[in-house]
């Protein structure tokens, strides 16, 4: 029995992490900690785990916390660091959803995130969990950083045309758009519903925080650096993800869509949570909502020489707290998809 606490768990993150491991027999949720609403019981937020979960929330005890297995942070950014040092020294594993550890270059972070890092010697030693690509290090894993849900998508899209060393590194393009969902549970203007129904509009389009991350996965991947174009988008869904990604072949490269087809399918043929879906079919934010699945079509533009990959996720699944649990998994020797293996919820 994995003995859980989750430090955080009041947003949206949050509670699916707690949708996704309350029907869990493996798993004994502990610790759930809310400095605001220390005390409400967690059936009174959420009232859809009344009868799942007979926890109220706590303040963070960093003792408490310790004596967990495995603390997942579902806080936002720069907040898990001040935290984690205590209780990787207490013996138990951290999961951290937010970006306090997922980039390697500590100026780089320091200079996107706004803050000095409060645990800088940590960042190396942080596993970065994207299973596809470090499914070899997770189960080792100590700190584990929980790639964000663009990087998530983006990455996944683009990695086989980079590790072939196919496509022309100096300008890819992913062109994504969000559900609200992926701003975080809280009053802000934009999120409201009067602000993002019947509309769409791109953002971040000077620079986003988003863009290092993957950047750094990309360069990986490649071996190389990479030049690329991300412009994020806010849909008004709640939920998902779809990236639509550019990456212009390389002078020589002969292609078509059936050898992009095959390439894709044969990257992720034993992946759990990727689905190349069949040629001519497109991915759909409704056909994987509420699941830890990655759809990914591709196809060939002979006019232009470019490959066109289209991704689609839920962002609070496979973009957060499905990809932690899979993570989870890994860490403690179960089957990766243990608790991970729902049916997207259909209309």
């Amino acid at each position: 029995m994995i003995k859980v606490g989750i430090v955080g768990a009041t947003g949206y993150t949050g509670v699916e992490l707690l949708r996704l491991l309350a029907p869990r027999n493996d798993v004994q949720i502990e610790v759930l900690t809310s400095r605001e609403l220390a005390g409400t019981a967690v059936c009174e937020l959420f009232p859809s785990l009344r009868g799942h979960i007979d926890l109220e929330f706590v303040e963070p005890d960093p003792q408490q916390l310790g004596a967990c297995d495995v603390v997942f942070f579902a806080t936002p950014h720069a907040v898990a660091m001040h935290s984690v040092p205590a209780i990787l020294e207490s013996g138990a594993r951290v999961i951290d959803l937010s970006a306090d550890f997922r980039i390697k270059d500590i100026a780089i972070w320091e200079q996107w995130y706004g803050v000095a890092h409060a645990c800088p010697e940590l960042v190396a030693e942080a596993v970065y969990g994207l299973p596809e690509v470090n499914r070899a290090a997770i189960p080792a894993a100590k700190l584990l950083a929980v790639p964000g849900c663009y990087p998530t998508a983006v990455q996944l899209g683009f990695l086989p045309l980079l590790e072939q060393g196919i496509a022309s590194l100096d300008r890819l393009i992913a062109d994504a758009k969000s559900g609200v969902s992926g701003a975080g549970r809280k009053a802000a203007v934009g999120s409201l519903f009067a602000e993002s129904a019947d509309s769409m509009k791109a953002y971040g389009v000077d620079g986003h925080r988003h863009l290092p991350e993957i950047r750094q996965g990309l360069q990986l991947a490649a071996g190389d650096e990479v030049g690329l174009m991300f412009v994020p988008h806010l849909t008004p869904m709640i939920r998902g993800i779809l990236a639509t990604l550019y990456a212009p072949l390389k002078p020589g490269v002969e292609a078509s869509n059936e050898s992009l087809q095959a390439l894709f399918e044969a990257r992720f043929a034993e992946e759990p949570f990727v689905d190349v879906l069949p040629q001519g079919q497109l991915p759909a934010t409704r056909d994987v909502r509420g699941t830890n699945k990655c759809e990914i079509s591709v196809r060939y533009n002979a006019d232009t020489h470019t490959a066109i990959v289209i991704a689609a996720e839920d962002n609070l699944v496979k973009g957060a707290s499905g990809q932690a649990v899979q993570n989870m998994n890994l860490m403690f020797g179960l089957p990766e998809t243990s608790g991970l293996m729902g049916i997207a919820v259909s209309p």
